[in-house]
Formats: C-alpha cells, structure tokens, sequence
C-alpha cells in the first residue's frame, strides 16, 4: 500500500500537465505496477492532495424507499402471506389496485408510483428482517393399492397437452400428528398443472368414499373441463370406482411410478406451500376439526387461486456441474387461465367473481379458522403416562401376586 502511494504521488504531479495521449499511457503504466483498473487508477491520481492521498468522502444517496413505503410494503406482504420479491414484484400493481378498491389502503400518488415500480430485490431487502421472524418434515402414510395397478397407466409427459388447462395432479395429505393410531382426517390436494389452479378438501379419512366425493365436489368447480388425474399408487386412488368414473367421463387416468415423488412434483409442492403451511402438522380426527377443515378451505381456495402469484419455470439447462433456471413473471393461477383458452363464459365467471373478492377479509377468515383448529387440537390432551399410578387396591394384588409366585418358585 504504500509503495502504491508512493508511485501515485510521483506521477500525480505530471499527470496534471500531461497531455491526453501522456496521460493515456501514464494510466496503463499505473495499472501495471499497481494492479487497479483505469477508473481507480484516474481517481486515486485526481484525489492526491498537498503531496498526499486523501480519502473520497462516501457519498450517501437519499433513500428512495423510505419508511413511508415500508409500512404499506409490509401490509400487502403479510396479505399475500409473506411471498418473495420475484413472485411479489410483478403482482404489486395489481393487488395494489385490489386493495385500494376494497378500502384496505390509503395510498398518496406517490407511494403509489413508488410501489408499483419498486424491484423484486429492494422489495426482499426491505422485507429481510420479517422475513427472518418466518422457517418441518412431514411423513408419507401411502399404502399402495395394488390390486388395478397394471390397469392403470405409468404417466408419460408425452401423452399429456400440459399447455392447457384441465390435466391435473392430486394426493392426500395425513393429519395424524405423527400417530397413525385409529382414524383421522386428510386432506385431498389438487392442482392443475398448466395454470397452477389448485382445489383443496376435507375428507373424513383415506377412505375410497370420501375421496370419490371429494373428487366429483372439485370437478363440478373447476372453472375448466378436468381432462386428466395423475395420482400416487394409494388404495385411495388406484380402485375400480374411480377407474370407472374416468373412463366413463373420458379422463385419462395414470398413475406415477412407486417411490418416485418427483413424477408428482407440481403436487407435492403444493402440498408444503398451501397445505402444510396452513393447517401444521398437528392431529385433527374428530368431527369439529373437520368441519373447521372444510370451512378454511373455502377460504383459501379464493386466496390461492386468485391473489397467490406463482412462477412457472420455462427453461433449464446444464453447464458443467451447475443447473441454470429460468422462469416466468409471477401470475396468479386466476391471471394464468384468463391469458389461456377456457371458454369465453367462463372468463366472464372469473372476471366477475373476482371482483367481489377482498384478499384482506380472505386472510383475516384464514387466520380465524387456524386459531379455531389450534383450539381444538389444543384441547385434546393425553395423559402423561408416567403421572398415571394404578388404584391402591391393583397395586395391593400385583405385589401379592409377586410374592406368591416368588414363595412358590
């Protein structure tokens, strides 16, 4: 370092007299013994002062994105139930306008222009405190259904038009608690794949019954021809009744490959980000928390659906050892059909019910119906095992049982 000021010093005295083309070469010869680049090296010999080296003042910018843009950032974040920048940035002017509708923010034009063109990473910078306030593993209870397994179809992504709406993939998330003792309540997940349209119910246990209804309940909503079911090997899936049901109603019918969760990777991610993140891991069998169930999901359909932008990925390729991925702009599942080839009806149907929605009041009933479950899981408390102590008169007969069988011995 001080050999570096030492060279600049000497040459800054004759770099101020040199002419352009000196002063050209002066500069590569300041790069060479030093190893700056030219811009640093033309700065450091501008910044020598009264024979020496001062240091440039750090200039500090106004922030742009100030406190006022913070708290309304923070609001619509939480609305949207804590996104990241990417999937954030490119729904901002849209939910912005939502909410303002709705009268859920007061906005001045500036902070408006200010959070429609804010940057998906200044959104995740200024986010990175609550964000770090937010952080499972669940375990599978498929039983495979092996009796029609050979009569159902392994998918091929070949056979699928995964371009337009109506192919599906769907699974059962267990609300056991991590006892899978007796019955309890699960939870049909189903998602489309092209537009990420995602339809989810409560059924009462794995039973082909209630998943059957479960089933037709989603098909007669979907805002789309259901043209396809690709599900794990469960028993709860893989049976006549629904085989039939698909054949008769001309679905294709497939199934994935045993142990292979990635054959079903645009459900099992819904299963974390929609499911799991909702309702925890907690144990729900009896008939009040299923009808709590039932009741959130008639809520966070509606959020998911149509205020929950999503990327889809467009392209991956290798380089080496590294997988470059590159997605789309974030859309929400309701954005994604009205841009694909659904009937004109229902696109009107959409259109108009999504304008009776206020993504806020959806969130404050989401929150109500998981503060309602925690309620009742929290009341159903099981005896410390350890604490329970046998009535004095059993305890009286098994230490003379003891005896006895000790004298006899």
């Amino acid at each position: 370092m001080v050999e570096r000021k030492a060279v600049t010093k000497e040459m800054a005295a004759r770099y101020r007299k040199a002419p352009k083309k000196t002063k050209g070469a002066m500069l590569d010869e300041l790069c060479a013994l030093t190893g700056w680049t030219r811009d640093h090296a033309r700065r450091s010999l501008r910044r020598v002062r009264r024979g020496d080296i001062t240091r440039s003042k750090a200039r500090r910018r106004t922030p742009i994105y100030d406190d006022d843009i913070l708290k309304p950032l923070r609001k619509i974040w939480a609305t949207l139930d804590g996104p990241c920048g990417k999937r954030m940035a490119p729904f901002m002017a849209e939910i912005v306008k939502v909410m303002e509708r709705v009268g859920e923010l007061e906005l001045t034009p500036p902070q408006r222009d200010k959070l429609t063109s804010i940057s998906a990473a200044t959104i995740d910078r200024k986010l990175v405190t609550d964000r770090q306030r937010l952080k499972i593993k669940g375990r599978s209870r498929t039983k495979p259904g092996s009796l029609l397994k050979h009569q159902i179809p392994i998918r091929t992504f070949a056979e699928w038009d995964e371009g337009r709406p109506g192919f599906t993939e769907c699974d059962l998330v267990s609300h056991d608690g991590g006892d899978a003792r007796g019955e309890f309540c699960q939870t049909l997940n189903l998602t489309d794949i092209a537009s990420g349209w995602t339809e989810m119910r409560a059924v009462k246990n794995k039973a082909q019954r209630w998943v059957f209804e479960a089933i037709t309940d989603v098909e007669a909503v979907l805002p789309f021809r259901l043209c396809g079911i690709d599900s794990d090997n469960g028993a709860e899936f893989i049976n006549a009744h629904l085989m039939n049901y698909c054949t008769e109603r001309k679905i294709t019918f497939t199934r994935s490959r045993p142990y292979r969760k990635n054959d079903n990777c645009f459900i099992e991610q819904k299963n974390w980000t929609v499911v799991r993140q909702s309702v925890g891991y907690l144990r729900y069998d009896s008939d009040a928390e299923l009808a709590v169930l039932a009741e959130l999901y008639g809520h966070l359909r509606l959020y998911v659906n149509f205020f929950q932008p999503q990327m889809k990925l467009v392209e991956k390729t290798r380089t080496g050892a590294k997988v470059h991925k590159r997605y789309d702009d974030a859309q929400t599942p309701y954005q994604r059909l009205l841009s694909s080839t659904i009937p004109a009806k229902a696109t009107r149907a959409l259109t108009d019910q999504y304008l009776t929605f206020n993504p806020v009041t959806l969130k404050r009933d989401i929150t109500r119906c998981q503060d309602k479950l925690l309620r009742l899981a929290g009341r159903k408390q099981k005896p410390n095992r350890k604490e329970v102590k046998p009535p004095a008169a059993s305890r009286t007969s098994s230490v003379r049982q003891r005896s006895s069988r000790s004298r006899a011995s």
